[in-house]
């Protein structure tokens, strides 16, 4: 078996002590039903077993080519991955994820009939440490929608679910060292000044949600930089220079520069960690979340955290509290709640019911950054 010395396809992975995970993603790749791809996986100065495991698919599947470094976190890695592809394309893949057979020809296919197209992603399923299914995360489909929903501030395209145009990659710089845990959601926008974007409606990638992937200390970093990504749209939409260029990374005090007061930044740190934890919650990982929540409680200045924000908090650990049977602080955090934010009493039974795992979730759900 030789490899073509154009690949239609690059896909880029990088890796970091992902020894548990890593032989379900590498084969759910190299059992694609379309063969013009090579798999490009960085490692990442891995100490677990991750190396080995790699070298083996190298020396048994040419279309593998695994590039061992120091430690240099994941922005560098994807860079440099990506700067290795040879493909027209650039698929995206993580470690700990299942591509869905048939995903590289679908994309492909599409990306192929939608030249105008630069990204494309599509849907995914959400499942637990040991692969059962969660639920299904829808994302909009057309290029209006998804662009609007960037400039809420939401991620509809997730990132290891995308085929990129690699001249479209190439042309907008790449991701931005600057923009840690935000650097897909900032290089959409980047991409989205100059080229449509798209989802397919099908499931793509089975999303493995698993404790290792929440931290509120990433959280937090998450959401400054998604704001920072978002004022360096605006301002090259109106015309103004990038914020950013310059930037090794994306501080409190640079924000601050820029008006971003510090109630705003604390309230944002919060909302981003009660995504993450929420995840938690729904991979049945009760113990982790709590954990994670009492932590964003104490490295957030709640004196300056919006009110709605505080409630959140407050249900979020009353539907924690009553999972571990401890009835009495469940009901004291729903008080929490209604002191913090009396409006909470309007919301519909059914929803609250939700929060505290009483009545099934929706089994679809639009997922944000």
């Amino acid at each position: 078996m030789t490899l073509q010395a154009g690949p239609l396809v690059s896909v880029v992975m990088s890796v970091f002590n992902g020894e548990r995970f890593l032989r379900e993603a590498v084969s759910s790749i190299l059992e694609q039903n379309l063969r013009e791809f090579e798999l490009i996986i960085i490692d990442d100065g891995s100490t677990d077993g991750s190396g080995l495991i790699l070298d083996s698919y190298q020396n048994s599947d040419v279309r593998v080519a695994v590039y061992h470094q120091e430690n240099r976190g994941l922005i560098a890695s994807l860079n440099r991955g990506c700067a290795l592809a040879r493909g027209k394309y650039i698929a995206r893949m993580d470690a700990d994820d299942i591509t869905v057979r048939g995903r590289l020809q679908r994309q492909v296919e599409f990306m192929e009939d939608h030249p105008e197209v630069g990204v494309l992603g599509g849907a995914i399923e959400w499942i637990d440490t040991t692969g059962k299914s969660l639920l299904r995360c829808s994302f909009p489909t057309s290029d209006r929608e998804i662009k609007s929903a960037l400039r809420r501030g939401d991620c509809p395209l997730a990132h290891p679910t995308v085929l990129m145009q690699k001249e479209v990659f190439a042309s907008v710089g790449g991701y931005r060292s600057a923009m840690v845990h935000a650097e897909d959601y900032d290089l959409w926008l980047r991409i989205a000044d100059r080229f449509q974007l798209a989802n397919l409606d099908a499931v793509v990638l089975k999303y493995r949600v698993h404790p290792n992937q929440v931290s509120v200390r990433r959280c937090g970093q998450q959401a400054l930089s998604n704001l920072a990504a978002r004022i360096a749209a605006s301002s090259r939409r109106n015309g103004d220079p990038e914020p950013f260029d310059s930037a090794e990374e994306i501080t409190p005090k640079m924000l601050a520069g820029l008006g971003v007061s510090e109630a705003k930044q604390q309230t944002l740190v919060v909302r981003g960690c009660l995504s993450c934890i929420r995840s938690m919650c729904d991979a049945g990982e009760y113990s982790v979340a709590l954990d994670q929540l009492a932590e964003a409680l104490r490295c957030s200045d709640m004196n300056l955290v919006e009110s709605p924000e505080i409630a959140d908090l407050r249900l979020l650990a009353a539907r924690l509290y009553w999972h571990q049977r401890r009835i009495a602080m469940s009901i004291l955090s729903v008080g929490q709640a209604v002191i913090a934010r009396p409006k909470i009493l309007g919301r519909p039974l059914k929803p609250l019911m939700r929060w505290l795992g009483l009545a099934d979730a929706p089994s679809e759900r639009i997922s944000r950054c």
